[in-house]
């Protein structure tokens, strides 16, 4: 017999999260979290090799000498939080735009006036590698601090071939060096810098940078700000289209200022997620739920905003199209990197229940990286990632705000984290 190396058992709750990963969960199906009563996960070398209760785990026989053993009584299990939507690596802050934001200066005011985010590309462009890892790096432990074990980064506060090559090569050093597993995504169409019009731009990205990213295996995804102002609808299928040609996978940021038709084209291209969708239109989400592309909401830049207008996730639940969430984490708009923080928004601002709010922080964020068959859910030959959550329920999960409901945070079976 081979013993776990690590048994999680007694748990109050343990929120499995189990039958989804095959297709992201939808409609009454984000409801179904898999709960289990007095909860528990037996992990050898990384993996997962039992769930169920207690009972059932230590009947299985995988407790020996070396087992570890952690109580998770009185407490909640979850799988570890995935963040499916950051632009977290950069260097530099952007505090001196919010006196611009509280006097109504709208982003793409500030974008033309040389702030948002061509500030922050002039920061990260001027910083050493050492000094972006480290700043990132900072960043990176304080997700995983609030129960983040994977997370997606994207390029584009570089917009210039050897500054986006930089910035994805960063993120995978990053990924070597420290404990959340990151996926890398490509966005040089991010902004378009001084000295170009948008075709101009888009052709050097399609002509140019794309073919050296492709080449290089730089990226797995790409994506584009799909705004008017920025990349029209136009721009942004050439740019989404040459990059599937080149076996990229697709996201998309689309109608977050405006409806500008991007959740349609999200559809037509059949992207992997359409992310922000805060105005998108009645056609556009059920051009999306009959796609089944993933809408990845980000409550936090709403909020940071302070303009009221949220995505409409009732009527994408009930539309059938399967929502995730993220932080959207960046200098600009959404400055945290607190998951928890997004799930009570989700909750008050998105009218999720708890436990949709759940489904889409785990399982439904693990299919919009491309993860799902590794994690986001507590089963049986999947990465041991996980959450004991010092709650005694899980509406305490979303209720309870402004502090850390992260006890314990375990990565591939080994304690990464405590409080």
């Amino acid at each position: 017999m081979q013993y776990a190396d690590l048994l999680i058992h007694s748990a109050d709750l343990m929120a499995t999260m189990r039958g989804h990963s095959g297709c992201p969960a939808f409609g009454e199906g984000m409801s179904e979290i898999g709960l289990i009563k007095d909860g528990a996960v037996a992990i050898r070398e990384g993996k997962i090799t039992a769930v169920g209760t207690t009972e059932e785990v230590l009947a299985g026989g995988w407790v020996g000498s070396e087992t570890i053993q952690i109580s998770a009584k009185g407490k909640v299990v979850t799988p570890g939080f995935i963040d499916p939507h950051t632009h977290v690596l950069y260097a530099g802050s952007r505090e001196n735009e919010l006196s611009l934001k509280l006097k109504g200066v709208p982003y793409l005011e500030i974008l033309k006036q040389g702030g948002g985010i061509l500030s922050t590309v002039r920061s990260t462009q001027q910083a050493t590698d050492e000094e972006i890892k480290a700043q990132t790096g900072r960043r990176l432990q304080t997700m995983l601090s609030q129960g983040t074990t994977m997370a997606e980064v994207k390029s584009g506060y570089g917009l210039t071939l050897d500054e986006e090559m930089r910035a994805l090569r960063l993120i995978k050093e990053l990924d070597n060096e420290q404990v959340i597993d990151l996926v890398p995504t490509f966005m040089g169409a991010h902004a378009v810098p001084p000295g170009y019009t948008e075709e101009e731009f888009t052709n050097y990205l399609i002509e140019d940078v794309l073919l050296q990213i492709a080449a290089h295996d730089q990226a797995e995804f790409c994506d584009v700000f799909c705004e008017p102002g920025v990349f029209s609808v136009n721009s942004s299928e050439r740019i989404l289209t040459k990059a599937k040609e080149l076996h990229f996978k697709l996201k998309i940021h689309a109608d977050e200022l405006a409806a500008a038709g991007g959740a349609e084209l999200a559809a037509k291209l059949k992207v992997v997620s359409a992310d922000h969708l805060l105005q998108a239109s009645d056609e556009g989400i059920v051009a999306l739920a009959k796609q089944g592309v993933i809408a990845v909401l980000l409550p936090a830049t709403s909020f940071n905003l302070a303009k009221n207008t949220y995505a409409r996730a009732r009527e994408m639940i009930s539309a059938g199209v399967p929502v995730a969430l993220a932080t959207d984490s960046n200098p600009g708009s959404s400055p945290t990197e607190s998951m928890p923080l997004v799930l009570t928004l989700a909750c008050l601002y998105l009218r999720l229940t708890p436990e949709e709010a759940l489904t889409a922080a785990t399982i439904n964020a693990a299919h919009a990286v491309g993860r799902s068959n590794q994690v986001g859910s507590l089963e049986v030959g999947k990465q041991g990632d996980l959450l004991i959550l010092d709650i005694p329920n899980l509406n305490y999960l979303p209720y309870h705000f402004g502090s850390n409901p992260v006890g314990t945070v375990i990565k591939r079976g080994r304690v990464v984290w405590n409080s």
